[in-house]
């Protein structure tokens, strides 16, 4: 098989793979060496400047021993199978760097044999590519669970980000859909990987010529809607997985039907619910919310027709609505339509004068959701009324709420809540 077929084959069954995105990785050229890494994102992401750049995103092998049901490659499967050596791998990348086509690696692989001898022939690839090409571009890898210490070490060296995959957000799910696969061989890397960041930052802090470990830090995936767990059970996993092994990202995945399997729903990928944790997940990282916060047992599931950050607004009225001149940058944080860049923006403003919802508007703050939850000058906005079900109906009904006449905008009644429920969610 030429190396295009190869390509073909094993970019396609690269794709169900979401968590591929780098960041805070940052490696300037240097004098003899081939590329550099710049610290926002490779991989179709985009940076601080508004750049979008790609990596070359490919397996190894798609031959795998294991039988994970939810898995395109699985054992079982019958799919064209291949695999690219070492070798083949580094010339590609190099001779697509070289021409303009992608500014780094994303690498997996399926299991060849076993988990030790698939993550030698991965660390052959880096090694390849760092020692006899010399590139300076970014590269994340994907540790195999169950991989020695050793291998993951080195792979640490070699790499800009690595990740282990949790893939099921239960032991249970993992044992029914996994079954070769366990939460230790899982968690053990993540620990690790852990450990040897932090011992490695703080040898730097010393030594200025202390080599880098996985300078863009670790990240994770989660398939969503492959088992029946709630969104409030990813979701805390999520926490979990951030406070304890210092996660730079979790990534989440709606599960593609790729198996007739009796254990596996048949439906659409659950976009909006991926859409939802990933609003959720931003929530948790960048505006001090918890996950007993957003979802718990009477609330194990995110809200269909509006954000999490709204559907946390209703259930917390009482908490609202907040003056913009007083709120502190932790409150405003919590108003839907104000996000970071904007409290900062109406923490500095303030300092000059009062704001009203005039000014609100020329600072581009998203008054059609934060309207409801905010009072300027003591004075709520024209026919706002603090009640659940009027301000859930105006923030559905995508038009928001004008305040031309002093009187709020109210659905109509001819479109319920059923027609909404059968029209809605088309995604």
């Amino acid at each position: 098989m030429d190396i295009l077929e190869k390509l073909k084959i094993l970019s396609d069954a690269a794709k169900y793979d979401v968590s591929c995105v780098s960041s805070g990785s940052s490696r300037s050229n240097k004098k003899k060496r081939l590329g550099s890494t710049a610290s926002s994102g490779i991989c179709h992401s985009f940076t601080a400047d508004g750049r979008c750049i790609s990596l070359l995103k490919i397996l190894m092998s798609n031959y795998c021993v294991y039988d994970c049901a939810y898995c395109v490659n699985r054992v079982s499967n019958d799919v064209q199978r291949t695999s690219f050596s070492p070798e083949e791998i580094a010339d590609l990348t190099i001779n697509f760097y070289r021409r303009n086509y992608i500014e780094g690696l994303f690498l997996s692989s399926g299991i060849i044999r076993t988990p030790d001898n698939t993550m030698e022939l991965i660390n052959s690839a880096l090694r390849l590519l760092r020692e006899k090409y010399g590139f300076n571009g970014y590269i994340h890898t994907k540790i195999i669970p169950g991989t020695d210490k050793r291998l993951i070490e080195e792979a640490g060296m070699l790499a800009d980000r690595v990740s282990v995959n949790v893939e099921l957000p239960s032991s249970k799910g993992l044992k029914l859909l996994a079954p070769q696969k366990s939460e230790k061989s899982i968690i053990l890397p993540m620990n690790f990987l852990k450990e040897r960041i932090t011992d490695y930052n703080i040898e730097r802090k010393k030594f200025k010529k202390i080599p880098s470990f996985v300078p863009a830090g670790q990240s994770t995936q989660l398939i969503v809607g492959a088992t029946n767990d709630r969104d409030v059970k990813v979701l805390k996993l999520s926490e979990s997985l951030y406070r304890k092994y210092g996660m730079r990202r979790v990534f989440y995945s709606a599960y593609v039907p790729v198996s007739n399997s009796p254990v596996l729903p048949v439906q659409k990928p659950p976009l909006l619910r991926e859409h939802r944790l990933y609003q959720a997940d931003w929530l948790l990282r960048f505006y001090g919310f918890s996950a007993d916060e957003l979802l718990n047992s009477s609330n194990p599931d995110f809200d269909k027709y509006i954000d999490p950050k709204c559907d946390w607004a209703l259930r917390n009225l009482d908490k609202f609505p907040v003056e913009v001149n007083k709120a502190s940058y932790r409150t405003l944080l919590r108003v839907p339509g104000i996000g970071v860049q904007s409290a900062r923006k109406i923490i500095a403003a303030r300092k000059f004068h009062s704001l009203d919802f005039d000014n609100l508007k020329k600072m581009n703050i998203v008054l059609k959701r934060a309207q409801f939850f905010i009072t300027c000058k003591g004075k709520c906005r024209n026919g706002i009324k603090m009640e659940r079900e009027f301000i859930r109906w105006n923030l559905i009904a995508e038009k928001g709420f004008e305040d031309k006449s002093g009187e709020a905008f109210v659905q109509p009644s001819l479109f319920g809540q059923k027609a909404l429920e059968e029209t809605v969610i088309t995604v």
